[in-house]
């Protein structure tokens, strides 16, 4: 399993496709607020990308129905977008995917609907700081799990735990390459950092236990407890210093 190392050039393109993810992000927040159907959130993202020269890029990605993932407070990942309308209180987090001209851009934020209760608030911007710690770890010389283990020890030094299920990967012209980066583990393990490597890092905290499982759509991941679950990503370039994240307008 190779890691494929990205030329200048082809980081240039998952840019465009990341800005892409990053503008469809920026859509999802404006259009978010009790009442709103995640469906409605789902075909947003849908046109917005298409209108733009880009696909959709989990639409039917092994039989996945959906452009966007839409996974409420205790969904951790994989979330159906459906009917349901969005209730203040409630946290979504939205993993949105664009392929543009061959390229990948994968970005899932988790957003606040209304008047949010302080547990979930708390997990919501601790997910995000995980995320921000791991990458401190994201070049040269450090190894593949350095960054894993400064997201675990973040998450877990805020009271949260970590998904053990579900791992960040290696992007590039598919969505889902080598490495495997886990949210967890020994520091010091894994692949050397080096420039080129494209890399989706994604905390997924859950406020209970980190136990998961799979509804019976086959996707839609829950918590085990029903305690409410966040979402972080970004794809990052490794350079010749600090990270380049590519999901960004």
């Amino acid at each position: 399993n190779m890691i494929i190392l990205k030329t200048r050039r082809e980081i240039e393109i998952m840019k465009k496709a990341g800005s892409l993810v990053a503008q469809s992000h920026e859509l999802v927040r404006k259009h978010i607020k009790p009442g709103v159907t995640t469906k409605e959130l789902d075909q947003l993202v849908e046109d917005f990308l298409r209108s733009h020269n880009a696909i959709p890029t989990f639409k039917g990605y092994n039989g996945f129905p959906f452009s966007i993932c839409a996974s409420v407070n205790e969904e951790v990942v994989h979330g159906f977008p459906s009917n349901r309308k969005l209730q203040t209180g409630d946290i979504i987090s939205v993993d949105i995917g664009a392929t543009f001209e061959g390229y990948v851009g994968d970005s899932a934020k988790t957003f606040l609907v209304g008047d949010v209760d302080e547990e979930k608030r708390h997990l919501v911007e601790a997910t995000k700081q995980s995320f921000y710690e791991g990458i401190k770890f994201a070049k040269a010389p450090y190894r593949l799990s350095d960054i894993s283990h400064a997201i675990q020890q973040y998450a877990e030094s805020q009271g949260l735990s970590v998904v053990r299920d579900y791992v960040g990967h290696g992007v590039g012209k598919k969505m889902h390459e080598s490495p495997q980066v886990p949210n967890f583990g020994k520091p010091n393990k894994g692949p050397r950092l080096q420039e080129g490597m494209v890399l989706a890092i994604e905390p997924m905290i859950n406020a209970g236990v980190y136990n998961v499982k799979v509804l019976e759509n086959g996707w839609t991941v829950v918590t085990v407890d029903g305690k409410p679950s966040a979402h972080y990503e970004h794809t990052i370039a490794i350079t010749d210093g600090e990270p380049e994240l590519l999901t960004i307008v």
